[in-house]
């Protein structure tokens, strides 16, 4: 990793740009969270400001995908990081106002939408493709980094300066970033797309079915995010019912994850393979074993180690995920087809929230997650039973 950022300089821009950009992100989600409670003062609201986060994934995604692959995705980029740096702008000068917090919420999201899928399409443009791994290992392991390092400082920002300084910062951030990308040699022209409209949205989603290892992990992907939905969001809730810890404990499983997450691609990126069924589908049976761990043991520190174990299978997972696709998707539907599998995420993301915090009050908190490692289970088997075709003798390996 080491290496290709010092050798390439397209991918080191990419890579610092990505990086600021997260780094501003911590702040942004500590303070967002911080506002809407105080403002609201109740679980409800924050619930709400998520549903302002997701619902331009919903809306936008498929539009955004056809943009990664029409427009110039370095100018797309550029253009994301500048409309986010004037969104977090307005809670600098409105910070009281809960309507314009969730609108806020919304906008960066929107630009989030129009940045990821041009960013993720762009990638092998900038790194040959046996470099594909390290560069999403090292970018993903930066990211992580960072937040885990800044949540606490902006947790401190926020008390000393309050969130208005939190949100200067991340608009800083933003626009650092759209200053790095204007160097960006690569992503300055757009893919060759013919055919517009519906149509042309809709190429990513043909792409995915036409090949059996896509049209699997979009499965998979659903069952996941059904799981992963809810146990995200409930954490918090088993923590305090179950492990019976306070906020301090809470914060200290959260870091848990955050470690496991920053060391994955360190320790495993030299395993992984694009289109390796292992990488691609074995985590989601980690993090269903770790899923009912949670679920039977309540030690604190056990909970711990099982999810310093989930956040390793998450990101090693992530990393042959971004990978696989880059790898295997043609780079004139490659936008489309990263926006097709974030819909289906976030949709699926949505159903398990509403269906997780319904049980939890209800019932007991536990059996969401017992819920979730069977759906975790299952994503594994489909995705690991999935059948390739076999190359014929003339074809080569």
């Amino acid at each position: 990793m080491i290496r290709l950022l010092g050798t390439s300089p397209n991918f080191r821009r990419l890579f610092l740009a990505n990086t600021v950009s997260r780094a501003g992100d911590a702040f942004n989600t500590v303070a967002l969270v911080v506002l809407v409670f105080d403002l609201t003062g109740s679980g409800i609201g924050v619930a709400g400001a998520v549903m302002f986060e997701v619902a331009p994934v919903l809306l936008l995604g498929p539009l955004a995908g056809l943009a990664a692959d029409r427009l110039p995705r370095r100018r797309l980029m550029i253009g994301a990081d500048l409309a986010r740096a004037l969104i977090a702008l307005g809670l600098v000068v409105a910070a009281g106002t809960l309507g314009v917090a969730f609108a806020v919420a919304f906008g960066l999201s929107a630009g989030a939408v129009l940045f990821n899928p041009a960013a993720g399409s762009l990638l092998p443009e900038v790194v040959g493709e046996d470099e594909v791994v390290a560069a999403n290992s090292a970018m993903w392991t930066a990211a992580v980094i960072v937040q885990i390092a800044l949540a606490p400082l902006a947790g401190l920002v926020i008390a000393t300066a309050g969130v208005e300084a939190a949100f200067a910062l991340n608009a800083a951030t933003f626009a650092a970033s759209a200053l790095i990308l204007v160097r960006l040699d690569a992503g300055r022209t757009p893919a060759d797309v013919e055919v517009r409209g519906w149509t042309g949205v809709l190429a990513g989603v043909r792409t995915v079915r036409a090949d059996p290892l896509l049209t699997r992990l979009a499965l998979v992907q659903v069952l996941a995010s059904l799981s992963a939905g809810a146990t995200g969001g409930l954490l918090v809730v088993l923590a305090d019912r179950w492990l019976g810890t306070g906020p301090q404990g809470f914060g200290f499983l959260l870091a848990s994850i955050g470690f496991g997450a920053a060391l994955g691609p360190l320790a495993l990126r030299r395993f992984i393979r694009p289109g390796d069924k292992r990488w691609l589908f074995g985590p989601f049976a980690v993090r269903g074993g770790v899923d009912l761990t949670l679920a039977a043991i309540p030690n604190p520190v056990v909970a711990a180690g099982a999810l310093v174990a989930y956040g390793m299978s998450t990101s090693t997972g992530m990393v042959a995920y971004q990978s696989t696709l880059q790898t295997t998707v043609p780079a004139e539907t490659r936008g489309r087809a990263f926006a097709f599998y974030d819909v289906l995420w976030n949709t699926a993301r949505l159903l398990s929230l509403a269906a997780g915090g319904v049980v939890a009050e209800l019932t007991d908190v536990r059996l969401v997650y017992v819920a979730s490692a069977i759906l975790l289970l299952a994503a594994a088997t489909v995705g690991l039973t999935t059948k390739l075709p076999t190359a014929s003798p003339d074809e080569g390996p």
